[in-house]
């Protein structure tokens, strides 16, 4: 009779145990099924606040969670992408591209990593004491690049080597960089950030120092586009009136190529179908002001659209919203270049037909 009993009770036992263990396994299904990660920057940098915009608008606690991640910057992120389990997406720099081709990091990377959107326009900023005159002049001279594997590493790598200027990089962290610049300890240190940039705030007038104008060269502009910094993005280092010439990189939303059969490339295409679905809540307050930059047509020299995405703008933008995204574009360009240009366009006809210009210069960047 007892043993009866107790051999009832081990089997009730049994099955409560497989019970709870495939509630458990529905449970990790279904808290694993929906979720895309996204590798971003770090806790003060603008990636890992437009991450967490992602997700706060793209959650819905059943068929999507965005789960955004701190990264340590755009070389650093590629390789997340291609080889750190459980990531999707990423954001980064354009110019990662040039930069892991002609280091032979990622031989293959055209095919392994695509983009589903650009995002916005981050400066090249140079801040160097008042008696360097030129970017010649910084050669053999310490200029801070950043930690290396960053976004900044990166760019001013790329950038002083398409120069032909070859000054003795350094890498400190931006504020300490800052202070040796001050001091006079280096010659000057470079920076990639939105303007304006929150690291050159506290500077009083008669500091010394200068933003360097960079040589908007051929090689240059194969990968980076013109911008401008003015006496509003920087009173205390730029004069009324004047402006110092610069270049500009997009910051592109990167994901990882999943072969058609692949489970992931589903969840990827659910994140992409919320995402532009949802857009317009991005350019709304409280989310990032960066947001009000993004046009989801717009095309990444260099890089190929992920298939997903493609599909998505082809069946769902008509003629009229990409015409919009344009004049968005544009009129961001005229912005950046210098007030003369402006004025010669003051009549409407002849920016229209500048416009249409543009327009076809967009469609052979496509090409």
């Amino acid at each position: 009779m007892l043993r009866r009993l107790f051999r009832t009770i081990i089997g009730g036992l049994v099955l409560l145990a497989a019970g709870s263990a495939h509630a458990a396994d529905d449970l990790r299904e279904q808290i694993n099924k929906g979720t895309v990660s996204i590798i971003s920057g770090g806790i003060n940098g603008t990636y890992i606040r437009i991450a967490t915009d992602l997700a706060s608008v793209l959650d819905n606690n059943e068929d999507l969670r965005v789960l955004p991640i701190m990264g340590k910057g755009s070389v650093q992120n590629i390789d997340d992408i291609l080889y750190l389990r459980g990531i999707d997406i990423g954001i980064v720099q354009s110019d990662v591209f040039a930069f892991v081709k002609e280091s032979n990091r990622h031989p293959t990377i055209d095919n392994r990593v695509h983009y589903i959107t650009k995002l916005y326009n981050e400066e090249f900023h140079l801040l160097v004491s008042k008696d360097i005159k030129s970017v010649e002049d910084l050669a053999g001279k310490k200029v801070n690049f950043g930690v290396r594997g960053s976004g900044t590493f990166m760019t001013a790598s790329i950038v002083f080597d398409r120069l032909g200027v070859a000054p003795e990089p350094v890498s400190f962290d931006q504020g300490l960089a800052l202070e040796k610049v001050k001091s006079g300890e280096i010659a000057g240190l470079v920076y990639v950030a939105g303007k304006p940039a929150q690291l050159f705030n506290s500077f009083e007038a008669g500091n010394g120092l200068q933003l360097l104008p960079i040589p908007l060269t051929e090689k240059i502009l194969e990968t980076y586009l013109p911008s401008r910094f003015s006496h509003d993005d920087y009173p205390q280092l730029i004069a009324e009136g004047e402006a110092v010439k610069t270049l500009a990189v997009g910051a592109v939303m990167a994901v990882y190529n999943w072969p058609q059969d692949h489970p992931r490339r589903q969840k990827t295409i659910n994140f992409i179908d919320a995402f532009f679905s949802k857009f317009a809540e991005f350019q709304q307050a409280p989310r990032h002001r960066k947001w009000r930059e993004v046009s989801l047509t717009a095309v990444v020299p260099g890089w190929n659209r992920y298939q997903p995405a493609e599909d998505w703008l082809a069946k769902n933008i008509v003629a009229g919203d990409e015409t919009d995204s344009s004049k968005t574009a544009f009129e961001a360009f005229l912005a950046s270049q210098e007030s003369s240009l402006s004025e010669k366009l003051s009549d409407d006809a002849s920016k229209e037909e500048l416009f249409k210009l543009f327009q076809l210069w967009q469609a052979s960047q496509s090409q």
